[in-house]
Parts: C-alpha cells; structure tokens; sequence
C-alpha cells in the first residue's frame, strides 16, 4: 500500500515533562497525489496545534515518483491542546504559498501516538486519494529547549482566506456536489492582480469547461496567458504556469500545444513530477501534433535515448505515432520496425509495439492503397492477438484491431472469410466489453461495419437490420463530443439508405440526410473524415433519385462526389475509386458533370502513379484499378459527344502511356531553358537525375523496411522535383514546362502526315484524325462495338496460330477474312476521309495512333482482298499509304526533336541463336542473318557485329549504348503478367525492358527487332502500350521496326534483306537515315509477298518516326 512516511527521534516513550518538548523532523512523503489531478508546484506539510498556532514546512518539489523529500524541523508544545493534526498540502507556487494550499489529506494526532514509537522512523498513513494513500516519515526526539518551538499563526490577509475558500468550494464541486459551489468558487479566486490567484480562477474555469458547466474557453486560456506573463523565464514558476497553458490548449486544441510542451521539457530537471507529466501519456504524448514543432518534441526525446537505452523502444514508438504528412507516415513505420526489433520474444510490451506498427501500416494503406501493407498489418495484428490470448487484459483489444483490419481486406480482395471472420472477432470481442464497458461503443460500431459490410456482398436484411441497431446503441454510450461519433453518424447514414432502397421507407432517407448533414457541421472543413461524410451523403441522395427521380436528387448527389474526390487529406486510392463511381453514375443518368468527372478521374490517377518509386510499382498502382482500363478512351467518348473533339484527342493524351509520359518528364531536354536561367536548368537537370537513379534503386529492393526508406527518398526527391518544376513555370515563356500538352502542341505529331487515334470505348468506336492545322477530324465507326472488337482480337490470335501450321503456299484464309473486316468496319471510313476530306495523296505517311481493344489488331495490314470489274485489285491500306504507329503523339513529338542532334552512324548487330538450354531452341538461322546484314549496310558505318558467347545481357546493353542503329536477331519473350520482364534471350541473363528503359541513348537512331513479340502489349494495361519496341524508343531510338507476334526465323531473313536494300539504296551513297524505315518496311512487305506467307509479313510493323 502507499504511503506517505514520517521518521522520529524518541529519547524516551513516556509522556514529557513541563520542561520538555517533543521535536520532530519531517523526512520525506511518497504517493503525494493531488485530489483534482492538479500539478503543484511542490508540497508541504502544516502542523496544527490549535488555532493560534501553526508550523509549515518548507516547499518541497514533487519527484516523478510522486514523493518529496524534507529535512525540517519543529519543537511542539503539548501543553495547550491535548492533540495536534498533521496536514498535507499542494503548493501552486514554488517559492510561496497562496492561502493554505489545496489539501491531500489530514490526521488528527495524540501526544502518545507520536511518542509510542521508540527509536524507529515511523510512518504516519493518511486516508486514501485516487486509490493510494499518502503517508509521511517522522523521526521525534524529546528536548529540554524550547528553541525552534512552533510559530503563532501564519500571516492572514483576505486574498489568503479567499483562496482558502474557493479551495474548499471548489473541492466540492468536484466532488459533484452542484454548479454553484464552482460559481462561488470562481468568486473567491477572483483577484487579478496575483499569479497564483489567477491560475486558480483559470482552474476552475477549466473544469467547469470540461465538464460543461462554463462555455468560454477563450476567456479561461486568457487568464492561463495573463498569470504566465506575471511569471517570466527564470522565475521559479514559469515551468509550472506553461504546463497550466498547454492544459488548456490542449483542451481548446491547438497546435501551439506540442510547441510549448517543448519549451517545458526543456525547463524541467530530470526526474521531477512535472518533466514527467510533460514527457508522459497526458503531455507530449497525449498531444498527438503532426506540426514540425511536435515532431521536433519527439526526436529531442528519442536523442536522449541512444542505442540500449531501455526506454529506446517506447520512444522510438511514441515518435512513430506522430501521423502528420505521407513523409512522417513512412518515419513513423521505420521507428516502429525498430521499435519491434529491440523487443525480445516475451517482452511485456511487444504487443503494445506490434499494434502500433500496424496501425501506420493501415493508415498508409488507406493513403497508398499498398496491398503489402495491408496484408503485413494483419500479420502484426494476428501476432499481437497471439501475445494477448483469452484472459488477457487487452485481448477484446487485439479482437477489434484484427476485425477491422480484416473488413478493409474484404473491401480489397472480396474474400468471404475474412469479413466471415471479422464479424465473429468483433462478437467475440463485445462479449467482453458487457454494458457499462468504457470502449463498448467502439465495438459495437465495428460489429456493425463488420455486418453492413456483409450485406453488401450477401444481400441478407438480417444483417442490415442488426447492423443499424448497434450503429444506433454505439452512438447513444458516445459522449455528444465523441471525436469519433461522426462516423458512426455517417456509417448509420450508408446503412439506412441501403435500407431504403429496398424498403422505399422515406423516414430512412430523410434520417439519413440528416445524420450525414450532422456530421459534417461538427468537422472543420480539412478533417479527413468529412470525405466518408461526403461519401454517405452521396449515397443517400443516389439512393433517393434511383427511387423519386428528382433531378435535385442526382445535382446534391454530383455536388458531394465533386466534394470527396477533392477532398486534400484522403489518400488517391479512395479519391480515385470515387471518381470513377462518380463517372460510372453520371454515364448512366447522362448527367451534365460527365466529362468533369473523367477529368478528375484522368488528374487523380497521374497524382497518384507519379507518387511510386518505381516503374514496376506504378504500373502496379494503375492496373490496381482494373475498371479504369478503358477510361481515357470513354473520357475520349465522352468529349466526342459533348462536340468538343479537341479536348478528346487531350484526354486521350493524358490517360494513354502515362508510364512513359511520366519517366519522360525526367529526361526533357531544356536548352531553351538554358540560354534563360543555366542555374535554373543546371538544378532541374540534377534533381531530374536523382529521382530517376532513386526510382531505378528501388526496382530490386525485396526488403520490406529498404522499400520504405527507398520509397520516402524518392517521394522527397519528387518534393524538390516539383519544386523546380513550378520554379521554371514562374517563368512567363516556360509557364507550361511539363503540363499536360494542348491539342494545339500536340499537332506538331502531325508535321509529316496525320495521326490516326482509334478509340474503343463501350459507349462508341470512332477516330479521330489529327492534322498540323486546323480542327481534328471525327470519323464515327458505327459498323463495329468494343465487344466486337475482343472477338475479333480472338479470332486474329487463333487464325495466327493455325496459320504458322500450314504449308507456307496454302492461302490464309481466316486471316484475309478478318482482314477485310478491319478494312471494311474500321479502315474504310477513315480512309475516305483521307482522300475525300484531306487530299492525302497516295504514298504518304500516316500514323496510326490505336487505344484499348485496337492496340490488339494488325490495323496496318487492312485488305479488301477484292477485285475491280477491270480484273485490278482493290488497294489495300499499305498500298494507299506508308503506314507506322506511335505509342502517343508526345512520344512522336519528343523522337522528332531529338532528331536535331545527330552523330556519326555506327551499326551494331545483336544476334543469340543458341540460348541455353531451358531459354528456347536453337535458332539456326540467326548467323546467317547476322552476316546478311553486315553485307547491306553501308561501308561509311562502323559495324559490329555480336554473337554467340559474346551476346550476353551485358555485351547487348553495351551494343545498344555505344551505336546509334542496332539490328537484334533473337528469341523475345512478351510477359503479359510483368510487362517490365519482357525480354530479349541472351546467352547468360535476360535483357529486359527495364534494362533498356534504364538507358538514356539520346544519340540512338533505329533499331530493327527481329525476334517474336516485340511490339505487343499487355492485356491489364493495354493503353500503356508497354512493350519492348516502346522502351527501346523511350530509351532514345527514334526509328524502331518490332513484331506482333511470332516470328519464323527461317523466312523473316527475307523480309530483313528486302528491308535493309530498300533502306540503303543506293547503298553506295553511303545514307543512313532513320525516317526511311516506313517506307523501307512498306517497300519489303510487297517485294517478299511470293516467298513469305501473309501472317509472316504483317508480324512487321514500324513505330516512331
């Protein structure tokens, strides 16, 4: 039991005699805890012999044991009153005392208790306070002196006897015993002119607040201010007045808390009561502050803790808990990674660690949309579970965190077991949480999540129904200043309105509304939780306009998607998601706000990829959203309708290749920038260099805590990027450096023939044909719909794989079949416009720009494969016009420039006909191809050729860096899982496409890539079109020629050898020159047409410029 101990000094136990005097010393007190959790200055003790005479000791300053230390000494006379009463008391003040103080307890004494106790110290126990009691140490000796005997009473004056009064009446209205006893306190505190009496009006003031007796906290924080200026720094009160001002600004909630907490812990000696508090769960703790003062407060403490320190883990874990921007999130992980790591198996608070990592971990997962994050903080949950089983304190703990943890799982993945297993965690848990439980509230509103969640994938009313009951009981246990009751108000909301639907019970709507418009008057307008407000509100006027049909209805239900998918403080996944639920439901009401929304959805996903470290990571997080496949062609759509065919081709542009548009923007040249501002363009040039190094580290980091800290270089790598970026916009000439282009920039693509952009969307099939002048021309392909197009997808890939089955005399005719469906359906159209609109004259270039289900058909090889009544054939598209594709228009853009500085040509050939065993057969005819093209190319080239044991990743990588034209001969390989992984075979190692994307080859001109696959995307990100002939082209080879699909290396040298004499010809003139390669393929394609089957031909195609 605690006690506050006295010792004595006893010459003899008998009563003493006239001449004698008892003196007693007051040693030390422990387990001094105030009444009112008030934090005094230090304590003392009073001595009463009667009401004349009164002994106070000295002020002794309270340790963080709670206990105090005295050596002081008082001579007692027994001869006026038969007993005595001992006194503890709270001083506010250090260097005196106001009054008497508050009191913490009081003992009435007899002289024969103080003397019955021989030689020995002995403790005096005082009546218990918060569950402990105080008690003194005494040591007692008889004297014959009277020197030192007790005083007469202490001097009285009215602001004394005031404070007395207001001590007492406000103890009692403490203690609940009416709002009048703290009126009349107030009253008694009331004197202005005095620090002391000021902060005991401003005490209780504050109480009456907290307990919503009194309303002004401003005026209360006033005073707190006032009394601290009446106590300046070295002035022996000024740490205790400044903890009185973070009391109440924490109470008011203000940043400057965590600030002034600083400044305390700095003012307060190690180990004193009030560095404790400042330092402990209701000071710098208690004050969560993501502000950079607060977390400065925390890594002041953590340095006080170096390595081995024993209380390193909970530092390093109370630093990790200071949430404030994404950067702080990551920090926060870190320290909680070490934090767990210094705990052994076993140590008391590893669970406590574990949880809280967790938690960052969720919360980042809810900014990011990680999945490793999610999956790792059930993990860390699961463990902490195990490390609190049944019976343990926490355990009803541990079942909540796990079930909400697992909800948000189920909203990812759709697995049934785990919201299964979420709602029997949060039963279980509220088992132990019976009426009267402090947190019950908490679980019955995870229960109910857990059930709501559940309804939405099953459908069972049962769940619905208990689900908004126990939404209605946790909001009847929550305080009416619950921080958190505003999202049961909006979870309520959502399952009420889920209710109406099915119900048509308009009381349900309207309380719906209600609740929702509830709780967003109680949040500030950047309180992350509005968005979930907003996204209910949405849902409950959705629910009602399906049902009344009132425009106003769908107008409210805009207004709140507009509202959280712009809401600052949610994570991009969230944001995204409800873009595109806004798209999906303006699509279907054909509601006005249509194209915004695309807009937002198209801003919100480049945010978003450009916040990965890495190339293989970002298009991780685009293809996360498998519904957004085709949205850059449906925004396309979209515009089209709205007449604004402009704004179409600009949507088409932002959405499309935006893994190359954004590694791109850290390789765009600035020499107009440079003859301006060098030191401008000397920055962006470095910093641009960083970020990509930074992002091509963490493509193979496996580490999960090396991600993180790969992770945060890079996204503040991207802090300074963007610094410069908007530094160089400030700029007037370079006011859109690196902005999404405008449909008037993006006509330079068209400066040597018009671009082509094929759009396939599930509302229309359409093109758009992009000139260098004028208004874009739409050309509506009424004949053919998005499902026709995967069909016909289909069938090419089986006509295609049947074909490399027969004899290369047999005709194709699956394929001239589908063939003259793309030129009827698809191609026709368009080239009526060429010839009938623009006077395209025949032989002219063209690009052909396709997106989504296009980019899977050779639109190229379109054929009517008919016969005029003359017995001429009708041309084909590769007869009218010298066709090529290109990504996107910036990429053509950005080759062209490039263009302008050209070197010397040096021309390497890549050849591995032998890869290894596992790597795929032999290629038998890859020398032969090698040698065929070391004799086509020019003599004026430097040549060199690499083969055999000398083609390996790193002999390739080092061909493509050091010639501008390469020619590969080898087995490639399209992963459609891992497009990144795409690779060409070498004799050791694969050559990736991230490999290549890595190199910046500004000098490159043309490569021709003879192997299978090489120029084909991947299904998830079609629009992506990451493929092996892209990277080479991002890379810097402006001119590439690549493959569908397979290739037979057998005949593919006969198109290689027609290619490469139309290219050089006149080969003696020596000419290399990278624009040619269209027209060289075109030219190859008709001259093998005897000697190559159909399929083997239109494999070829060419991109870039």
């Amino acid at each position: 039991m605690p006690r506050l101990r006295v010792a004595r000094y006893s010459m003899s136990p008998s009563y003493p005699s006239h001449d004698s005097y008892p003196l007693s010393t007051v040693l030390s007190g422990k387990d001094l805890k105030v009444p009112f959790w008030r934090i005094p200055a230090g304590i003392c003790v009073f001595v009463n012999v009667d009401s004349r005479r009164r002994w106070k000791s000295a002020i002794s300053v309270l340790s963080s044991q709670e206990s105090a230390a005295w050596a002081d000494t008082v001579t007692l006379s027994p001869q006026a009153s038969p007993a005595f009463s001992v006194e503890i008391r709270a001083s506010y003040e250090a260097d005196r005392i106001l009054g008497c103080g508050e009191l913490i307890g009081k003992l009435q004494l007899s002289w024969h208790a103080l003397l019955n106790h021989g030689d020995e110290p002995f403790e005096l126990s005082f009546p218990s306070v918060h569950g402990v009691h105080p008690s003194l140490t005494l040591k007692v000796a008889v004297v014959h002196a009277c020197d030192g005997a007790l005083s007469d009473s202490l001097v009285d004056c009215g602001i004394a006897r005031d404070t007395d009064a207001g001590h007492a009446r406000f103890a009692k209205y403490v203690k609940h015993e009416g709002v009048f006893h703290l009126k009349a306190a107030v009253q008694h505190f009331h004197h202005p002119d005095h620090a002391a009496a000021l902060t005991n009006l401003a005490w209780a003031r504050l109480k009456g607040y907290i307990r919503n007796d009194l309303q002004d906290i401003d005026a209360t924080t006033s005073l707190f201010r006032e009394a601290l200026a009446l106590r300046p720094q070295h002035h022996p009160d000024h740490p205790l007045y400044l903890y009185n001002l973070t009391e109440a600004l924490t109470w008011r909630h203000s940043k400057k808390t965590a600030q002034l907490y600083h400044a305390l812990l700095l003012l307060c000696p190690e180990g004193t009561y009030l560095r404790s508090v400042a330092a402990g769960k209701n000071g710098v703790d208690y004050v969560i502050d993501a502000s950079e003062e607060g977390i400065c407060l925390r890594r002041v403490v953590l340095e006080l803790c170096p390595q081995g320190h024993r209380h390193r883990p909970s530092t390093l874990d109370k630093l990790a808990q200071a949430h404030g921007s994404i950067d702080d999130l990551d920090t926060s992980i870190e320290l909680g990674r070490e934090a767990v790591s210094l705990c052994p198996e076993g140590h008391s608070d590893l669970a406590y660690y574990l949880n809280n990592l967790a938690y960052s971990l969720m919360l980042r997962f809810d900014h990011q949309g990680k999945s490793n994050d999610l999956d790792e903080a059930i993990s860390l949950y699961e463990e902490a579970l195990r490390l609190r089983p049944v019976g343990h304190k926490y355990h009803d703990a541990s079942l909540d965190n796990l079930g909400r943890a697992l909800i948000t799982r189920f909203k990812k993945r759709d697995d049934i077991d785990d919201i299964t297993r979420a709602v029997s965690l949060h039963r279980e848990a509220l088992t132990l949480r019976p009426p009267g439980h402090p947190c019950r509230h908490t679980t019955l509103h995870s229960l109910a999540l857990a059930l709501d969640t559940r309804y939405d994938e099953l459908d069972v009313s049962e769940d619905l129904n208990e689900a908004i009951n126990l939404y209605r009981e946790s909001l009847q246990l929550k305080r009416l200043d619950d921080a958190e009751s505003h999202l049961t108000l909006s979870n309520l909301s959502s399952a009420l309105s889920s209710r109406f639907t099915h119900t048509r019970k308009n009381e349900d709507v309207e309380e719906a509304i209600n609740l929702c418009q509830e709780s967003l008057a109680a949040l500030p307008l950047l309180h992350p939780d509005r968005y979930f407000s907003y996204i209910w509100l949405k849902g409950a006027y959705l629910s009602r306009y399906r049902i009344l049909y009132d425009p106003a209805d769908l107008s409210l239900a805009v207004d709140n998607f507009r509202l959280a998918s712009g809401h600052p403080t949610q994570g991009f996944p969230a944001r995204i998601r409800t873009a595109l639920h806004w798209v999906a439901e303006v699509e279907s009401h054909q509601h006005d706000s249509t194209l915004e929304a695309y807009q937002v959805c198209l801003e919100l996903f480049d945010s978003h990829v450009m916040t990965r470290s890495s190339t293989t990571s970002r298009r991780k997080a685009a293809a996360a959203f498998h519904y957004a496949r085709s949205l850059p062609a449906d925004a396309a759509s979209c515009a089209i309708r709205c007449d604004n065919v402009r704004h179409a081709v600009e949507l088409l542009e932002r959405g499309r290749g935006q893994q190359w548009s954004l590694a791109s923007r850290l390789k765009t040249p600035v020499d107009d920038l440079e003859s301006v501002n060098p030191k401008l363009a000397h920055n962006y040039l470095e910093l641009s260099k960083f970020v990509s190094n930074a992002a091509q580290d963490s493509t193979t980091i496996t580490d999960r805590a090396a991600a993180d800290l790969a992770a945060t270089k890079y996204r503040k790598l991207m802090e300074q990027w963007e610094a410069a970026v908007a530094e160089i916009r400030s700029l007037q000439v370079f006011s859109r450096f690196l902005l999404p282009p405008s449909y008037a920039d993006l006509q330079a693509a068209a400066r040597h023939g018009p671009v082509i952009i094929l759009i396939a969307s599930k509302y229309s099939c359409s093109a758009i044909i992009v000139t260098t002048s004028g208004e874009p021309h739409h050309v509506p392909l009424p004949s053919i719909a998005l499902a026709d197009l995967k069909t016909l997808k289909d069938r090419f890939t089986r006509a295609i794989r049947h074909a490399s089955r027969m004899n290369p005399a047999e005709t194709r005719t699956d394929l001239i079949v589908l063939l003259r469906t793309v030129w009827d359906e698809i191609m026709l159209p368009i080239v009526n416009v060429l010839e009938n609109v623009l006077k395209l004259k025949r032989r002219s270039r063209i690009w052909l720009c396709p997106t989504s289900a296009f980019t899977s058909i050779p639109l190229h090889a379109a054929h009517p494969f008919q016969t005029r009544a003359d017995h001429s054939k009708e041309p084909c598209l590769e007869d009218l016009y010298i066709c090529s594709y290109t990504p996107t228009l910036s990429a053509l853009i950005r080759s062209r420039r490039m263009m302008k500085k050209r070197v010397s040509p040096s021309f390497v050939a890549i050849g591995q006909g032998q890869p290894g065993a596992g790597k795929g057969k032999a290629l038998s005819a890859v020398d032969s191809e090698l040698e065929l093209v070391h004799e086509l190319v020019p003599a004026t080239a430097t040549h060199t050729t690499i083969s055999g044991d000398a083609a390996t990743r790193a002999g390739a990588l080092k061909g493509l860096e050091e010639n501008t034209w390469v020619h590969l001969a080898c087995h490639g390989k399209q992963d459609p899982a891992q497009p990144y992984d795409s690779h060409f075979v070498m004799r050791d190692e694969h050559l990736t496409l991230l490999d290549i994307m890595e190199k910046h080859i500004p000098h490159a001109e043309f490569a021709f890539l003879s192997a299978c696959h090489t120029a084909v995307g991947d299904e998830q990100t079609p629009d992506e079109v990451i493929h092996l002939a892209a990277g080479l082209q991002f890379s810097g080879f402006k001119s590439v020629v690549g493959t569908l699909w397979e290739v037979d290396d057998a005949v593919a040298k006969h198109v290689v050898e027609a290619f490469y004499t139309y290219m050089f010809h006149p080969k003696e003139v020596g000419v290399m020159d990278p624009t040619k390669a269209a027209w060289a393929l075109n030219c190859a394609t008709h001259a093998v047409k005897t000697k190559v089957p159909l399929e083997q031909r239109m494999v070829f195609i060419h991109i870039g410029v």
